[in-house]
């Protein structure tokens, strides 16, 4: 349950950078600031697919067998 939920908070993160990096564009003149933070949120996309692929590999999470 553990992981879920760090899984989750790590999403979050991402979209949380998404929408920083949302605002620092629209201000004009901190494309460093957007830089920053749409790396970031590429970073924790990697490592979330990462842990998720580790996680299903060692059977600490299990995915649906359907989709129904």
């Amino acid at each position: 349950m553990l992981v879920k939920i760090l899984i989750v908070a790590l999403l979050l993160y991402v979209v949380l950078s998404l929408f920083r990096a949302l605002f620092a564009m629209l201000r004009q003149g901190e494309q460093g600031q957007m830089t920053r933070f749409l790396g970031r949120r590429l970073l924790i996309s990697i490592l979330v697919l990462g842990l998720v692929v580790v996680l299903i590999a060692t059977g600490v999470i299990q995915p649906h067998s359907t989709p129904h």
